[in-house]
């Protein structure tokens, strides 16, 4: 299973999260996918953990950011790692977007 090689952001599908935040799949196969994530200002992206290795860029906007027990501020330019298994959430503080890259794949994701 897997996406196709060019993926059109304004011709591909958005699955709304819960009312702050949104996503978008922009490729992916078994081992590697990359998701775009929008967020409006206060919109959050709950505590959760996963068995997926997590790779964040922020491309606009300012975050709080949870991993583990650590907290910081994040805006555009930087990036994040998540190891497995590590609890982790987001708080939206400036509108903005972020690039999510996960391995393997969210199966999740893709029901």
């Amino acid at each position: 299973m897997k996406s196709e090689n060019f993926i059109v952001g304004e011709k591909t599908e958005w699955f709304q999260v819960n009312e702050g935040m949104r996503r978008q799949i922009l490729g992916y196969d078994d081992q590697l996918m990359m998701v775009k994530v929008e967020f409006k200002k206060g919109g959050i992206g709950y505590e959760h953990h996963h068995l997926h290795c997590q790779c964040s860029f922020v491309v606009s906007g300012v975050f709080e950011f949870q991993i583990g027990e650590i907290v910081k501020i994040v805006k555009s330019g930087d990036g994040l790692f998540i190891e497995p298994h590590v609890l982790h959430g987001v708080k939206c503080i400036e509108e903005g977007v972020l690039i999510d890259t996960f391995s393997p794949t969210r199966n999740d994701f893709l029901v």
